[in-house]
């Protein structure tokens, strides 16, 4: 790590790590809050992602099932926080794992896809997440069981999944040593200390808005590095918990991976100027823009989910013999695009043959196609739904994962 980068308004220190201390070196960064003052030009962004997020929040007064359609957002958000980190699987991908995980028969050639798992797991992570701060805020506890559910039975298992790490890491271009690190967090027991010093900051009283409180957190968390594998998409799944934990949202609607990814040069630039030279401001302004950018895209993404559905219904609605079933598959079809016959009969209760003939509907009304000709285990995919979740994110999808720009290293 280049220590003439860190200039003397750093918030945070350096040391010495390793047995050769004049050799290598880590930064601590200082406890939240920072001595920063907001500028006109934070405050204005300020009051536009403020306005933006009430929106958001206000989703339930004019689109109507805002909590069905939320699923297929955190499966884009899973998506994206992940091809952050170089993970190459799409909606598709992660829809035709989960189709393959339901209780039936698994069909020919199913996917073993382990990109796709990962994805899967962040799903799950999410998930859980959610759940679990009915009874438990976001504390370290959580975090680690986090982190246990995102990196179970994955590539990054030998990471020690739930577990902090005992050991120095580092972050650079993959393959790089410690010496050569573009950043190397703090030692293990700094470490410890540091992560105990964000709980606490959680949970005080704020000293900012919440909106800059969020961006404070996750740079901290990004800076300790609490994990082997795995800190970039903990981070973010942070920010969905918090949305909801501090009130900002009633449920999880806001994610930023879509706008880091995009940006992705300039979030890693961004987070390692707030270590080296104290830019705390610039990465403030940087992180609003992002919720600004990201809480009208969801609205405008919720909003097309919604006009998909309506129209849905008119459809059927108009055809006779559509039953209340027929209506209910269709829902089903916004957390789950891709079905099959058994699938269909076991979420809806019916016989095998009853099932064809309500997935027979949706096929008739355009709502279906039949993703193969085959006549067995036949999957049947409701591409509309992927076109409104895809919209956008093909430039991402389509760069090249060899410029990712830090990969996690570990030493013995």
């Amino acid at each position: 790590m280049n220590v003439t980068t860190f200039a003397r308004d750093s918030p945070g220190r350096l040391t010495p790590i390793g047995r050769d201390a004049s050799k290598y070196v880590a930064y601590i960064p200082d406890p939240l809050p920072p001595r920063a003052e907001l500028d006109a030009d934070t405050l204005l962004l300020l009051s536009q992602a403020d306005q933006s997020l009430g929106q958001l929040a206000g989703i339930g007064h004019f689109v109507k099932n805002s909590a069905l359609l939320v699923k297929p957002l955190l499966r884009r958000e899973a998506v994206l926080s992940s091809h952050i980190e170089g993970i190459q699987s799409g909606l598709d991908d992660l829809y035709r794992y989960e189709a393959d995980r339901l209780p039936f028969p698994p069909r020919q050639g199913s996917s073993d896809n382990e990109d796709a798992h990962e994805v899967y797991n962040y799903v799950v992570a999410l998930e859980y997440g959610l759940r679990r701060l009915e009874s438990l805020p976001v504390s370290t506890r959580l975090i680690r069981e986090l982190h246990r559910h995102l990196m179970k039975g994955v590539r990054g298992e030998q990471a020690t999944p739930g577990e902090l790490r005992t050991t120095q890491n580092w972050i650079g271009p993959a393959g790089c040593t410690l010496n050569e690190a573009t950043y190397v967090p703090p030692p293990v027991d700094a470490m410890t200390e540091a992560l105990g010093d964000l709980e606490k900051y959680i949970h005080r009283a704020p000293e900012y808005p919440q909106l800059v409180r969020l961006a404070l957190v996750h740079y901290q968390f990004e800076a300790i590095h609490p994990f082997v594998d795995g800190n970039g998409r903990v981070g973010r799944l942070l920010l969905a918990l918090l949305t909801v934990q501090w009130s900002l949202l009633p449920s999880p609607l806001l994610y930023l991976s879509a706008y880091f990814d995009r940006n992705r040069d300039t979030y890693y630039r961004l987070l390692l100027g707030v270590s080296t030279r104290g830019k705390w401001l610039e990465w403030v302004r940087f992180f609003l823009s992002a919720v600004i950018s990201e809480s009208y895209d969801t609205l405008s993404r919720l909003s097309s989910l919604q006009d998909l559905r309506d129209s849905w219904h008119l459809q059927l609605e108009s055809q006779p013999r559509t039953s209340a079933l027929t209506l209910r598959l269709a829902d089903s079809l916004m957390e789950q695009p891709f079905v099959t016959v058994p699938a269909a009969a076991k979420f809806l209760g019916v016989t095998y043959r009853t099932a064809q003939l309500h997935v027979d509907r949706l096929q008739q009304a355009g709502i279906l196609r039949p993703r193969d000709a085959r006549r067995y285990g036949k999957v049947y995919e409701a591409s509309d739904i992927l076109r409104v979740l895809n919209a956008g994110t093909e430039e991402a999808e389509g760069r090249d994962r060899r410029s990712v720009p830090t990969a996690d290293h570990k030493g013995a």
